[in-house]
This record gives C-alpha cells, sequence and structure tokens, in this order.
C-alpha cells in the first residue's frame, strides 16, 4: 500500500477536486473526506481546516510541486480534497 500510488489511482478513477479554492469550498459543502495538503501549502488554509468524523487531514511531506507530481499533474498541487476514492485505497490513510 503505497500511498503515491493510491493517490494516483483516487485522481484517476475517483473524484478528486485540486487546488485551495476548491478544497475549501468542498470543506464548506461538507461533501469532503479527506483533505491532503502539501508542506507549503499557505498557513490560512491550514487554519481553516479542522477534522471532523466525516473527515481526515493528511499532510503531504512535500512541496506543492512534489504533491503535483504525485497526483500525476504538471503543475504545483497545494491541496486536495478527495469527495470519492473511486478505486483507491486512499481512505485508509488517515493521519493527521
Amino acid at each position: 500500500m503505497d500511498f503515491n500510488d493510491s493517490l494516483r489511482r483516487a485522481v484517476r478513477t475517483g473524484n478528486v477536486l485540486l487546488g485551495p479554492n476548491r478544497t475549501e469550498k468542498c470543506i464548506k459543502e461538507g461533501r469532503a473526506r479527506m483533505i491532503i495538503l502539501a508542506g507549503n501549502c499557505a498557513k490560512d488554509l491550514r487554519l481553516k481546516i479542522t477534522p471532523n468524523e466525516k473527515m481526515s487531514i493528511h499532510s503531504f511531506e512535500g512541496s506543492s510541486a512534489a504533491l503535483g507530481k504525485a497526483c500525476g499533474k504538471p503543475f504545483a498541487v497545494s491541496s486536495l480534497a478527495i469527495v470519492s476514492p473511486g478505486e483507491s485505497d486512499i481512505l485508509s490513510f488517515k493521519w493527521a
């Protein structure tokens, strides 16, 4: 069970929203099941996010460029929200 493989599979087969604005909107709507924040994600976004019983938070140790690469994207991703994991086991990673 590799986190990067699970993340890439979730992005390909599930419903994953990339970027701080879409992540924040998804949280407000109560649709997010997991939030992943890059190591260099803006502090104001980190302060707005509180874990609850329906949503977990994972701090990705790499930069936003590394998170984008882990998602299989050619651009930086500072945060993302997983609404549906698709064929991935990403929700089994429950770190705060």
